[in-house]
Protein backbone atom coordinates (compact mmCIF):
# COMPACT_ATOMS: atom_id res chain seq x y z
CA UNK A 1 0.00 0.00 0.00
CA UNK A 2 2.71 2.49 1.03
CA UNK A 3 4.79 1.59 -2.03
CA UNK A 4 1.94 2.38 -4.41
CA UNK A 5 1.13 5.59 -2.56
CA UNK A 6 4.72 6.81 -2.99
CA UNK A 7 4.67 5.97 -6.69
CA UNK A 8 1.36 7.80 -7.02
CA UNK A 9 2.82 10.95 -5.44
CA UNK A 10 6.01 10.82 -7.51
CA UNK A 11 3.99 10.53 -10.71
CA UNK A 12 2.22 13.80 -10.00
CA UNK A 13 5.45 15.55 -8.97
CA UNK A 14 7.00 14.67 -12.31
CA UNK A 15 4.18 16.31 -14.24
CA UNK A 16 3.67 19.29 -11.93
CA UNK A 17 3.47 22.83 -13.27
CA UNK A 18 5.88 25.50 -12.15
CA UNK A 19 3.40 28.32 -12.55
CA UNK A 20 1.99 30.04 -9.48
CA UNK A 21 -1.26 28.82 -8.02
CA UNK A 22 -3.19 32.02 -7.30
CA UNK A 23 -6.07 32.79 -9.65
CA UNK A 24 -5.21 30.12 -12.22
CA UNK A 25 -8.34 28.02 -11.73
CA UNK A 26 -12.07 28.51 -11.45
CA UNK A 27 -14.22 27.34 -8.51
CA UNK A 28 -11.52 28.19 -5.94
CA UNK A 29 -14.18 28.02 -3.22
CA UNK A 30 -13.71 24.24 -3.32
CA UNK A 31 -10.45 24.79 -1.41
CA UNK A 32 -12.25 26.38 1.56
CA UNK A 33 -12.71 24.39 4.79
CA UNK A 34 -16.01 22.50 4.58
CA UNK A 35 -16.67 22.40 8.33
CA UNK A 36 -15.92 24.16 11.60
CA UNK A 37 -13.85 21.16 12.59
CA UNK A 38 -11.77 21.46 9.43
CA UNK A 39 -11.21 25.16 10.08
CA UNK A 40 -9.93 24.42 13.59
CA UNK A 41 -7.54 21.81 12.17
CA UNK A 42 -5.95 23.97 9.48
CA UNK A 43 -8.50 23.52 6.69
CA UNK A 44 -8.05 19.86 5.74
CA UNK A 45 -8.94 16.52 7.41
CA UNK A 46 -8.40 13.39 5.30
CA UNK A 47 -6.82 10.79 7.62
CA UNK A 48 -9.36 10.74 10.48
CA UNK A 49 -12.37 8.42 10.56
CA UNK A 50 -15.21 8.86 13.07
CA UNK A 51 -18.88 9.77 13.28
CA UNK A 52 -18.72 13.01 11.28
CA UNK A 53 -20.30 12.97 7.80
CA UNK A 54 -18.61 16.23 6.80
CA UNK A 55 -15.31 14.31 6.78
CA UNK A 56 -16.62 12.61 3.63
CA UNK A 57 -16.43 15.95 1.82
CA UNK A 58 -12.70 16.02 2.59
CA UNK A 59 -11.97 12.35 1.88
CA UNK A 60 -14.85 10.12 0.74
CA UNK A 61 -12.90 7.00 1.77
CA UNK A 62 -13.46 7.68 5.49
CA UNK A 63 -17.22 7.10 5.18
CA UNK A 64 -18.37 3.95 6.97
CA UNK A 65 -21.33 2.52 8.88
CA UNK A 66 -20.53 4.75 11.89
CA UNK A 67 -21.82 7.67 9.80
CA UNK A 68 -25.19 6.03 9.14
CA UNK A 69 -28.01 8.59 9.28
CA UNK A 70 -25.78 11.39 10.52
CA UNK A 71 -26.52 14.94 9.40
CA UNK A 72 -24.09 17.86 9.39
CA UNK A 73 -24.61 21.61 8.89
CA UNK A 74 -21.75 24.13 8.83
CA UNK A 75 -21.61 27.87 8.21
CA UNK A 76 -18.56 30.11 7.97
CA UNK A 77 -18.79 33.88 8.55
CA UNK A 78 -16.10 35.39 6.34
CA UNK A 79 -15.09 39.02 5.87
CA UNK A 80 -17.19 41.76 4.22
CA UNK A 81 -20.45 39.84 4.44
CA UNK A 82 -19.13 36.85 2.47
CA UNK A 83 -20.19 33.47 3.83
CA UNK A 84 -19.75 29.85 2.87
CA UNK A 85 -21.35 26.69 4.20
CA UNK A 86 -21.89 22.99 3.74
CA UNK A 87 -24.45 20.28 4.30
CA UNK A 88 -23.72 16.55 4.48
CA UNK A 89 -25.82 13.45 5.10
CA UNK A 90 -24.44 9.89 5.22
CA UNK A 91 -26.37 6.63 4.89
CA UNK A 92 -25.27 3.01 4.92
CA UNK A 93 -26.70 1.54 1.72
CA UNK A 94 -26.85 -2.08 2.93
CA UNK A 95 -25.21 -3.31 -0.28
CA UNK A 96 -21.59 -4.47 -0.58
CA UNK A 97 -20.89 -2.58 2.68
CA UNK A 98 -21.26 0.72 0.83
CA UNK A 99 -21.85 3.97 2.70
CA UNK A 100 -23.20 6.84 0.65
CA UNK A 101 -23.04 10.59 1.07
CA UNK A 102 -25.06 13.52 -0.22
CA UNK A 103 -23.64 16.98 0.37
CA UNK A 104 -23.74 20.59 -0.73
CA UNK A 105 -21.02 23.23 -0.60
CA UNK A 106 -21.77 26.87 -1.34
CA UNK A 107 -20.39 30.38 -1.05
CA UNK A 108 -22.30 33.65 -1.21
CA UNK A 109 -20.24 36.71 -2.12
CA UNK A 110 -23.04 39.11 -1.23
CA UNK A 111 -24.67 41.95 -3.15
CA UNK A 112 -22.82 44.42 -5.39
CA UNK A 113 -23.75 47.71 -7.04
CA UNK A 114 -24.36 47.45 -10.78
CA UNK A 115 -22.95 50.53 -12.54
CA UNK A 116 -22.45 51.78 -16.07
CA UNK A 117 -19.13 52.78 -17.62
CA UNK A 118 -18.99 56.13 -15.81
CA UNK A 119 -20.11 54.85 -12.41
CA UNK A 120 -23.83 55.56 -12.41
CA UNK A 121 -25.64 52.97 -10.29
CA UNK A 122 -28.06 50.92 -12.38
CA UNK A 123 -29.12 48.44 -9.71
CA UNK A 124 -27.62 45.49 -7.84
CA UNK A 125 -26.36 42.00 -8.63
CA UNK A 126 -25.21 39.01 -6.62
CA UNK A 127 -22.55 36.34 -6.94
CA UNK A 128 -22.53 32.78 -5.61
CA UNK A 129 -21.06 29.34 -6.28
CA UNK A 130 -22.45 25.91 -5.41
CA UNK A 131 -21.27 22.30 -5.58
CA UNK A 132 -23.66 19.35 -5.26
CA UNK A 133 -21.88 16.17 -4.12
CA UNK A 134 -22.66 12.45 -4.29
CA UNK A 135 -20.20 9.99 -2.82
CA UNK A 136 -19.71 6.44 -1.63
CA UNK A 137 -17.04 4.37 0.12
CA UNK A 138 -16.36 0.67 0.48
CA UNK A 139 -14.05 -1.45 2.63
CA UNK A 140 -11.75 -3.34 0.26
CA UNK A 141 -9.92 -5.40 2.89
CA UNK A 142 -9.10 -5.14 6.59
CA UNK A 143 -6.71 -2.24 5.98
CA UNK A 144 -7.87 -0.29 2.92
CA UNK A 145 -11.04 1.67 2.30
CA UNK A 146 -11.70 3.40 -1.04
CA UNK A 147 -14.04 6.29 -1.74
CA UNK A 148 -15.32 8.34 -4.65
CA UNK A 149 -17.09 11.70 -4.56
CA UNK A 150 -18.63 13.23 -7.68
CA UNK A 151 -19.76 16.85 -7.81
CA UNK A 152 -21.59 19.21 -10.11
CA UNK A 153 -20.41 22.80 -9.78
CA UNK A 154 -22.12 26.04 -10.76
CA UNK A 155 -20.94 29.62 -10.53
CA UNK A 156 -23.06 32.73 -11.08
CA UNK A 157 -21.83 36.34 -11.37
CA UNK A 158 -24.55 38.78 -12.45
CA UNK A 159 -25.61 37.49 -15.90
CA UNK A 160 -22.49 35.35 -16.35
CA UNK A 161 -22.48 31.65 -15.51
CA UNK A 162 -20.01 28.78 -15.44
CA UNK A 163 -20.33 25.11 -14.60
CA UNK A 164 -18.25 21.99 -14.29
CA UNK A 165 -18.11 18.40 -13.11
CA UNK A 166 -15.43 16.96 -10.86
CA UNK A 167 -14.56 13.98 -8.71
CA UNK A 168 -12.47 13.23 -5.63
CA UNK A 169 -10.75 9.85 -5.33
CA UNK A 170 -9.75 8.88 -1.81
CA UNK A 171 -7.89 6.13 0.05
CA UNK A 172 -8.00 5.51 3.80
CA UNK A 173 -5.46 3.08 5.24
CA UNK A 174 -5.15 1.76 8.79
CA UNK A 175 -4.19 -1.52 10.44
CA UNK A 176 -6.70 -3.29 12.73
CA UNK A 177 -6.44 -1.99 16.31
CA UNK A 178 -3.89 0.60 15.21
CA UNK A 179 -3.85 4.18 16.49
CA UNK A 180 -2.38 5.55 13.25
CA UNK A 181 -3.89 6.06 9.82
CA UNK A 182 -3.07 7.44 6.38
CA UNK A 183 -5.33 9.34 4.00
CA UNK A 184 -4.68 10.08 0.33
CA UNK A 185 -7.00 12.16 -1.85
CA UNK A 186 -6.80 13.50 -5.37
CA UNK A 187 -9.36 16.28 -5.45
CA UNK A 188 -11.28 18.01 -8.22
CA UNK A 189 -10.42 15.81 -11.18
CA UNK A 190 -12.75 17.15 -13.83
CA UNK A 191 -13.62 19.57 -16.59
CA UNK A 192 -15.50 22.79 -17.13
CA UNK A 193 -18.77 22.45 -19.00
CA UNK A 194 -19.09 26.18 -19.54
CA UNK A 195 -17.05 29.24 -18.60
CA UNK A 196 -17.55 32.97 -18.08
CA UNK A 197 -15.63 33.81 -21.26
CA UNK A 198 -13.57 32.05 -23.89
CA UNK A 199 -10.71 31.41 -21.46
CA UNK A 200 -10.90 28.03 -19.72
CA UNK A 201 -8.90 28.00 -16.47
CA UNK A 202 -9.73 24.50 -15.29
CA UNK A 203 -10.44 23.19 -11.79
CA UNK A 204 -8.37 23.42 -8.57
CA UNK A 205 -6.69 20.02 -8.71
CA UNK A 206 -5.10 19.10 -5.40
CA UNK A 207 -3.22 15.98 -4.31
CA UNK A 208 -3.29 15.61 -0.51
CA UNK A 209 -1.60 13.07 1.75
CA UNK A 210 -1.92 12.92 5.55
CA UNK A 211 -0.74 10.85 8.49
CA UNK A 212 -2.58 10.77 11.84
CA UNK A 213 -1.61 9.10 15.10
CA UNK A 214 -3.35 9.02 18.46
CA UNK A 215 -0.87 8.84 21.32
CA UNK A 216 -1.10 5.80 23.55
CA UNK A 217 -0.80 7.48 26.94
CA UNK A 218 -2.22 10.91 26.15
CA UNK A 219 -5.69 11.85 24.79
CA UNK A 220 -4.17 13.61 21.83
CA UNK A 221 -4.14 12.95 18.08
CA UNK A 222 -1.69 14.75 15.81
CA UNK A 223 -1.79 14.96 12.03
CA UNK A 224 0.71 16.02 9.39
CA UNK A 225 -0.88 16.95 6.06
CA UNK A 226 0.69 17.48 2.67
CA UNK A 227 -1.32 19.72 0.35
CA UNK A 228 -0.93 20.93 -3.27
CA UNK A 229 1.44 18.01 -3.90
CA UNK A 230 0.53 17.96 -7.59
CA UNK A 231 2.50 21.21 -7.96
CA UNK A 232 5.83 21.54 -6.22
CA UNK A 233 6.53 25.28 -6.61
CA UNK A 234 3.85 27.21 -4.76
CA UNK A 235 6.02 30.04 -3.48
CA UNK A 236 5.63 33.46 -5.09
CA UNK A 237 8.36 36.08 -5.01
CA UNK A 238 7.05 39.52 -5.87
CA UNK A 239 9.73 41.21 -8.02
CA UNK A 240 8.55 44.64 -6.79
CA UNK A 241 8.80 43.70 -3.13
CA UNK A 242 12.19 43.77 -1.43
CA UNK A 243 12.97 43.55 2.26
CA UNK A 244 15.26 46.41 3.30
CA UNK A 245 17.23 46.55 6.58
CA UNK A 246 17.84 49.64 8.73
CA UNK A 247 20.91 50.53 6.63
CA UNK A 248 18.84 50.56 3.44
CA UNK A 249 20.37 47.39 2.07
CA UNK A 250 18.24 44.74 0.38
CA UNK A 251 17.98 41.39 2.13
CA UNK A 252 17.80 38.69 -0.50
CA UNK A 253 16.99 35.17 0.70
CA UNK A 254 19.19 32.32 -0.45
CA UNK A 255 17.96 29.61 -2.81
CA UNK A 256 18.17 27.10 0.06
CA UNK A 257 15.99 29.29 2.28
CA UNK A 258 13.43 29.68 -0.50
CA UNK A 259 13.30 25.93 -1.12
CA UNK A 260 12.79 25.21 2.60
CA UNK A 261 10.01 27.79 2.75
CA UNK A 262 8.39 26.31 -0.36
CA UNK A 263 8.53 22.81 1.11
CA UNK A 264 6.87 23.88 4.36
CA UNK A 265 4.10 25.64 2.43
CA UNK A 266 2.91 22.17 1.47
CA UNK A 267 2.51 21.17 5.11
CA UNK A 268 -0.21 21.61 7.72
CA UNK A 269 0.34 20.54 11.33
CA UNK A 270 -2.60 20.04 13.65
CA UNK A 271 -3.54 18.43 16.93
CA UNK A 272 -6.80 17.43 18.57
CA UNK A 273 -7.14 16.85 22.32
CA UNK A 274 -9.83 14.23 23.02
CA UNK A 275 -11.30 14.58 26.49
CA UNK A 276 -13.86 12.27 28.09
CA UNK A 277 -14.64 8.58 27.82
CA UNK A 278 -16.55 9.08 24.57
CA UNK A 279 -14.47 12.04 23.38
CA UNK A 280 -17.13 14.43 24.68
CA UNK A 281 -14.89 17.49 24.31
CA UNK A 282 -12.36 18.06 21.54
CA UNK A 283 -9.93 20.96 21.56
CA UNK A 284 -8.12 21.74 18.30
CA UNK A 285 -5.12 23.74 17.15
CA UNK A 286 -3.33 23.91 13.79
CA UNK A 287 -0.68 25.73 11.79
CA UNK A 288 -0.85 26.22 8.01
CA UNK A 289 2.44 27.61 6.71
CA UNK A 290 1.05 28.44 3.26
CA UNK A 291 -1.62 30.71 4.76
CA UNK A 292 0.96 32.18 7.13
CA UNK A 293 3.32 33.21 4.35
CA UNK A 294 0.70 34.39 1.88
CA UNK A 295 -1.38 36.44 4.31
CA UNK A 296 1.12 37.77 6.85
CA UNK A 297 1.91 41.50 6.80
CA UNK A 298 5.59 42.44 6.50
CA UNK A 299 7.28 43.56 9.71
CA UNK A 300 4.10 42.99 11.74
CA UNK A 301 3.36 39.95 13.87
CA UNK A 302 -0.01 38.24 13.75
CA UNK A 303 -1.65 34.86 14.20
CA UNK A 304 -2.25 34.39 10.47
CA UNK A 305 -1.86 30.71 9.59
CA UNK A 306 -2.91 29.54 13.05
CA UNK A 307 -6.39 28.16 13.74
CA UNK A 308 -8.21 26.93 16.80
CA UNK A 309 -11.41 25.08 17.54
CA UNK A 310 -13.52 23.17 20.00
CA UNK A 311 -16.14 20.43 19.70
CA UNK A 312 -18.70 19.39 22.30
CA UNK A 313 -20.94 16.33 22.17
CA UNK A 314 -24.34 16.65 23.87
CA UNK A 315 -26.37 13.44 23.61
CA UNK A 316 -27.64 13.29 20.01
CA UNK A 317 -25.93 16.51 18.99
CA UNK A 318 -22.36 17.59 18.41
CA UNK A 319 -21.46 21.28 18.28
CA UNK A 320 -18.27 22.56 16.65
CA UNK A 321 -16.62 25.95 16.52
CA UNK A 322 -13.50 26.90 14.60
CA UNK A 323 -11.67 30.17 14.11
CA UNK A 324 -9.19 30.65 11.28
CA UNK A 325 -6.77 33.56 11.60
CA UNK A 326 -6.02 34.94 8.16
CA UNK A 327 -5.06 38.57 8.71
CA UNK A 328 -4.45 41.34 11.21
CA UNK A 329 -8.05 42.37 10.56
CA UNK A 330 -9.20 39.24 12.39
CA UNK A 331 -10.33 35.70 11.80
CA UNK A 332 -13.32 33.88 10.39
CA UNK A 333 -15.81 32.19 12.67
CA UNK A 334 -17.02 28.76 11.59
CA UNK A 335 -19.85 26.99 13.40
CA UNK A 336 -21.26 23.50 12.84
CA UNK A 337 -23.77 21.06 14.20
CA UNK A 338 -24.09 17.30 13.75
CA UNK A 339 -27.31 15.42 14.42
CA UNK A 340 -27.71 11.67 14.94
CA UNK A 341 -31.02 10.97 13.18
CA UNK A 342 -30.77 7.23 13.94
CA UNK A 343 -30.96 7.87 17.70
CA UNK A 344 -34.09 9.95 17.22
CA UNK A 345 -35.74 7.12 15.27
CA UNK A 346 -35.06 4.64 18.10
CA UNK A 347 -37.06 6.79 20.51
CA UNK A 348 -40.11 7.25 18.27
Amino acid sequence: MIKYAILFICFFFCFSSFAQIGGLTNFEFLRLPVSARATGLGGIIISVQDNDPSLGLNNPAVLDSANHRLLSFNHNFNFAGISNGSFAYAHNLGYQNLTGLFGVQNINYGTFSLTDDIGNIQGEFSARETAINFGAARQMNERIRLGLLARFITSSLESYNASGIAADVGIYYTKPHSSSSIGIVLKNIGIQLSQFNEEEKGLPLDLQVAYSNRLQHLPFRFTIIGQRLDQWTIRYDDPDRREVDILGETNEKSAFSKNIDNAFRHLIFNGEFLFGKNETIKVRVAYNHLLRQELAVSNLRSLSGFSFGIGIKIKRFSLDYGVGNYHLAGGTNHIGIRIDLASFAKNI
